[in-house]
């Protein structure tokens, strides 16, 4: 079996931090994901390989013990040849530690390579008989992500994400925000012996909006405004996310001027009747071209009709 190097594969030094780790995985999972790549078998291979390495590397307790392995790989791989279970050197190895087996419980669990398996996962652990070990254990955890719409986190609703192969359907609730994390109980991998299987966490991420900026549960947006309805005041026809309001402004109004719309921002996530604020900011439009009549009544205010 070949030694699988999960450093290589995210594209990261051995000494990497965990942040450096999270960081690395987000930008392959990224690229990789199959939603962006339908239809595309090596990429979906590419992201299964790094969904493995991430699995490693972003615990220290795997990670430990797969840097053990890599120091003893080639004894491993004798004592496999033979049939024994592996317990390594002195200062390395898999040794039983707590007076049990080491089992698909310590590692997560899960349907990765057999790499993975024979090392981590399903019962790829040994008792001190040479056994495999028959505990039940939980299927690992499958982390992704899934970009949205502002309108979607507003309203909620239904949803779809493939996950190897298989359409899964979800339905977001209204005001989810940037960076919330859904649970899909038992979508994650299969579990060992009888165990449970993981869950699905999925990542929200929400698109940047043409028009609109989300601060938590406010929205900030710019509004047009014609100098006249500026210098006058007058009622003005703003768009939200989910209607259109008539809004009062001021006479003498400036470019910049901000105004408070309580209530008509983004709903409160399991709060469905709550929302945040709107913050409307003013640009005054200049017109760009005049009538004479205009040209002459601007040039009156302005104090520059010619004599």
């Amino acid at each position: 079996m070949e030694y699988k190097d999960y450093y290589k594969v995210m594209g990261v030094a051995k000494n990497a931090t965990t942040d450096e780790i999270k960081k690395a995985f987000r930008k392959l999972a990224v690229k990789y994901h199959p939603d962006k790549n339908p239809g595309d078998k090596k990429a979906e291979e590419k992201f299964k390989e790094i969904a493995e390495a991430n699995e490693v590397l972003s615990d220290p307790v795997k990670r430990k013990k797969y840097d053990e392995l890599g120091a003893n790989w080639k004894e491993y791989e004798q004592q496999q040849a033979q049939g024994g279970g592996f317990y390594g050197g002195q200062g390395g190895g898999y040794r039983q530690q707590r007076g049990g087996d080491f089992s698909a419980e310590d590692f997560g669990g899960g349907g990765f390579s057999d790499f993975f398996e024979s090392i981590f996962g399903g019962g790829g652990g040994f008792s001190s008989s040479g056994k495999r070990s028959t505990r039940a254990a939980r299927g690992h955890d499958f982390q992704t992500e899934m970009d949205i719409t502002l309108e979607e986190a507003f309203n909620g609703g239904p949803k779809q994400i493939s996950l190897n192969g298989q359409l899964l359907k979800l339905t977001l609730k209204p005001g989810i925000q940037e960076g919330q994390v859904i649970r899909l109980k038992g979508k994650g991998g299969e579990g060992a012996n009888g165990g449970a299987n993981g869950d699905l966490l999925i990542t929200i991420h929400i698109a940047k909006h043409a028009r609109y900026e989300v601060k938590g549960n406010d929205i900030f947006f710019d509004q047009p405004v014609d100098i006249y309805k500026a210098v006058l005041g007058g009622k003005i026809a703003v768009q939200l996310i989910d209607k259109q309001i008539m809004m009062d402004i001021p006479p003498g109004t400036d470019s910049d001027k901000k105004f408070r719309l309580k209530g008509m921002g983004m709903r409160l996530f399991d709060q469905p009747d709550a929302r945040g604020d709107a913050y409307v900011r003013i640009q005054i439009k200049v017109p760009k071209t005049l009538t004479p009549r205009e040209k002459e009544l601007f040039e009156q205010l302005a104090g520059d009709k010619p004599k």
